[in-house]
């Protein structure tokens, strides 16, 4: 049975998500793998705070640039990486999601995410 990650990320907003992530057949620790997403996670919290309103599209060009910088810059052929990255991305963004009870509806306008 292939590993899972099961993680829960609450927003500014007081919104809750619980996602269960595909881990990779070679991760390593999945403990690294939830302790680097812990700090990647709080780093962007803290520097939109203090940067101020930007939009979300604005955040996820910036995030989608540090995957790219960080894949290039691995050894390893250009290409594979590359396949690595988006094969992860595609399986995170894909891995089941259940909100909280209680959120605000991603309809309804509000100013902290």
């Amino acid at each position: 049975m292939p590993k899972r990650l099961p993680y829960r990320a609450t927003t500014a907003s007081g919104n809750r998500f619980d996602f269960d992530f595909p881990l990779h057949p070679e991760t390593g620790s999945a403990v690294h793998v939830a302790n680097l997403l812990d700090a990647v996670l709080a780093t962007l919290d803290r520097e939109i705070r203090q940067l101020g309103p930007m939009s979300n599209g604005d955040v996820l060009q910036a995030v989608a640039m540090a995957l790219a910088v960080r894949t290039r810059i691995l050894p390893g052929d250009p290409a594979r990486m590359g396949g690595l990255s988006a094969h992860l991305l595609a399986e995170a963004l894909a891995a089941p999601t259940v909100p909280g009870p209680g959120n605000v509806s991603p309809e309804e306008p509000r100013d902290v995410h």
